[in-house]
């Protein structure tokens, strides 16, 4: 492998970890970003975490003279630039359109023409595209495309069940899962993932794909009322104020380390088996939103705040899905190794350090506007 890593995105939260990753490892680090507002501050400086030693490129990745810049004497590409947000992409469809569809195009387009030198692409991609996870019906049969009445969550009745009514068991959710796409959000990731697979295997580029399940840890965008379900109920915690819950706070998710997926990424780049593949990358773990709200409260000396669970949901909002992640653990060589405890205890640390603006009552309020809460 050579020695200059360009990063898509490098200056967010996961990127700006796997620069940190890549530097100890001796690579030269370029980061392309255009230091979005919605995530750095309306300042829009070179955030203060991001190593001295790593290379900016300020720029959108739309742009084909920055992006073709931004690739010159690049042997591997991490692309994570993109537009994140399940409930802003049902309204924003242009803008995540042209960030996560349009700016893959062009970063592809630049990593054909650079492909002799490309060793190695990969792409970040999302649990999102899974829509609800996998289960299985009372009778241990698989049931990969299940979906949620309207009707039922109108009636606030917040699980699935099969066809006589009977409830079905979430399970760990395997790469083999089809997708269902719930939210333009998804489709942007899918085609994102898609894209850099499909054009790898047409010019002879190894790609790799990883399917990021809900990530957490210091430098998230704290501010952003999009982002992470954990990072904004920090946010409404240092504000003093209540997380808000949608249902009833019982669907279950994955929470893994950014310090773990940098680590991932890592072996992304490095170990042969991995190229042409899709791989889940989360803790193998399954926790409750309410219980995650509850144990950050802890964390954060915030116990006496009781979450405000609001009985409403948002379209495109799913269950239960959280990974299965067994592929990862016998080709990349995987291992999950902070637990939660002390994730979230690296959190509340940083999270000491942090002024957060609190706009999750606007952002629920442009979503209700828009009829995509009930």
């Amino acid at each position: 492998m050579g020695h200059r890593i360009l990063i898509t995105g490098g200056a967010g939260f996961i990127g700006s970890h796997l620069a940190d990753a890549l530097l100890r490892q001796g690579y030269a680090v370029r980061v392309l970003d255009h230091l979005s507002p919605q995530v750095h501050g309306d300042g829009e400086k070179r955030p203060g975490y991001l190593d001295a030693k790593v290379e900016l490129v300020r720029g959108d990745v739309c742009d084909r003279r920055t992006v073709r810049r931004a690739f010159d004497e690049v042997d591997a590409v991490f692309h994570l630039a993109a537009a994140v947000g399940v409930g802003q992409s049902m309204y924003q469809i242009a803008d995540y359109t042209t960030a996560n569809n349009l700016g893959t195009a062009v970063v592809l387009e630049q990593a054909i023409e650079h492909r002799k030198r490309l060793r190695r692409l990969v792409v970040a991609s999302s649990m999102s595209i899974y829509g609800e996870g996998m289960y299985e019906d009372a009778d241990g049969r698989q049931r990969p495309n299940t979906v949620r009445a309207e009707a039922r969550m109108r009636s606030k009745h917040w699980d699935p069940v099969d066809e006589s009514g009977r409830p079905l068991i979430p399970v760990a959710t395997p790469e083999t899962k089809p997708p269902r796409l719930a939210s333009i959000y998804a489709l942007s990731k899918f085609d994102q993932e898609q894209m850099c697979l499909i054009t790898g295997r047409a010019y002879g580029i190894e790609t790799v794909a990883l399917r990021l399940f809900n990530v957490y840890g210091p430098r998230q965008a704290v501010s952003n009322p999009y982002t992470g379900v954990l990072a904004i109920f920090a946010t409404r915690l240092l504000n003093n104020r209540p997380p808000v819950i949608f249902e009833d706070g019982l669907q279950q998710r994955d929470f893994v380390s950014v310090h773990d997926v940098a680590q991932a990424f890592l072996l992304a780049l490095h170990v042969p088996g991995a190229a042409g593949g899709t791989f889940n990358i989360g803790s193998g773990q399954r926790y409750t939103v309410l219980e995650l709200a509850a144990r950050l409260a802890e964390v954060m000396e915030r116990s006496h705040i009781t979450p405000e669970v609001n009985g409403q949901y948002r379209v495109g909002d799913i269950r239960h899905c959280f990974a299965n992640i067994t592929r990862a653990r016998q080709i990349l060589g995987y291992t999950p190794g902070v637990s939660l405890d002390r994730g979230m205890a690296e959190l509340a640390q940083w999270l000491q350090t942090q002024h957060a603006s609190d706009h999750v009552e606007q952002a629920h309020a442009e979503l209700a506007a828009r009829g995509l809460t009930a």
